[in-house]
């Protein structure tokens, strides 16, 4: 019996998915439960067109990450903070600084959980920052910590 998933399903297939169901699985488990519907013609639609969108949404997705890459590659975040003897910070750098410094002097707004530290920023000077954004896009980006 064809039926197309409702939800997630291990060893069946994914939401949205139409499969072949044995037919006491699927009228005795998978329909009462509603984890999964009958395969009619009008449902096939339904799932085409849910597919068609979720494709689209996802390239528009990928499009506006690209283009966000493309403006973080030239920026400078400036970012002033205290410090102490020998250009120490008191304290270090967090991802959530730069988010809201980057929002705050280009308007770019970054997730922080986002932005990628390799080691955390603990002194005065200027570093590379890479921004992940989803759909393989990486961009990097210059983050100059100065003193107050």
């Amino acid at each position: 019996m064809k039926v197309i998933l409702q939800q997630d399903i291990k060893g069946q297939g994914k939401k949205g998915q139409m499969i072949d169901a044995a037919e006491g699985y699927a009228r005795n488990y998978l329909l009462p439960r509603k984890l999964a519907i009958p395969a009619t013609a009008d449902a096939i639609n339904t799932m085409n067109l849910r597919e068609k969108a979720r494709r689209a949404e996802e390239a528009a997705n990928r499009e506006a990450a690209v283009q966000l890459g493309g403006k973080l590659k030239d920026v400078t975040v400036k970012i002033p903070a205290r410090g102490g003897k020998e250009g120490k910070l008191f304290g270090a750098i967090t991802n959530k600084e730069i988010a809201e410094a980057l929002l705050a002097q280009f308007r770019l707004d970054v997730a922080k959980q986002k932005i990628v530290l390799d080691e955390p920023i603990k002194a005065f000077g200027t570093y590379e920052v890479r921004a992940k954004l989803g759909y393989e896009v990486t961009a990097k980006f210059s983050v100059s910590v100065t003193e107050e």
